[in-house]
């Protein structure tokens, strides 16, 4: 692919991370940069990409893997030590644990680990390489972050966290020449979401109270999230941009 000067979604030359782009709404975003010219990297847990060749939702199409553990506190720092020139960083790990496990400490210690502490230390690692960049991060939240979720606290909490880290980097960051934003996507099929999406009568309800009459994609995800890394935000920094077909509308 070569670069075009006239189009703002090019991304040639471009090098991008997507913590937690191993799957879901990560891996799609991963595709999208990749699809416009980028040299696309992507985080997972497991040792190797040959581990997730039977997950559905994973593809790693010409995009380079690495582990990571973020239960690991110093992890991330390693990980920049020697990852070099990074233009945009995707935060998009995400945890949660379902019948009401989050209620007791064990639960909602893991999901804040995962879903608020990570998004600070993977920040604060890549941040002299996204400085020197002039680079751009993306923090993926969830529409969870404006409303309850009665069974979820942590992840609920967690993801009103994120969003507000955004706003908060968003202007601290911004004298350092990185723009902070983010997306709160509604429902995507996921491994996290499965225990919605997996069963017809929850399905069709959910699908019911969306505007636009459909789940999302991770495709759906990549759009916003290469017109938040691009010159077409140029003047936007603090945002989370809500992606849900319209669901939080009512």
């Amino acid at each position: 692919m070569t670069a075009s000067f006239d189009d703002p979604l090019d991304f040639v030359g471009k090098r991008v991370l997507v913590i937690g782009g191993s799957g879901g709404i990560g891996n799609g975003i991963a595709h999208g940069f990749r699809a416009r010219g980028a040299s696309v990297s992507v985080t997972g847990t497991r040792p190797d990409l040959g581990d997730y060749l039977e997950a559905e939702d994973a593809d790693f199409t010409g995009i380079e893997y690495h582990q990571l553990d973020l239960t690991d506190r110093e992890a991330a720092a390693r990980l920049a030590e020697n990852f070099g020139l990074v233009n945009v960083l995707v935060l998009s790990q995400g945890a949660v644990r379902y019948s009401r496990q989050e209620f007791a400490r064990e639960g909602w210690d893991a999901v804040i680990d995962i879903n608020l502490n990570s998004v600070m230390d993977v920040s604060r690692a890549f941040h002299p390489a996204l400085a020197a960049a002039k680079g751009a991060i993306i923090i993926v939240s969830s529409v969870a972050a404006f409303k309850s979720t009665i069974g979820t606290p942590a992840y609920a909490a967690s993801k009103a966290g994120a969003a507000s880290l955004t706003k908060t980097l968003g202007e601290a960051w911004a004298r350092d020449g990185i723009r902070v934003n983010g997306i709160a996507p509604g429902l995507v099929p996921t491994k996290m979401t499965i225990i919605t999406t997996g069963h017809p009568e929850r399905l069709e309800s959910t699908i019911k109270a969306i505007p636009l009459r459909r789940v999302g994609t991770p495709a759906d995800m990549a759009g916003p999230a290469l017109f938040l890394a691009s010159p077409l935000s140029a003047y936007i920094t603090g945002h989370t941009l809500v992606v849900d077909g319209g669901l939080t509308l009512a």
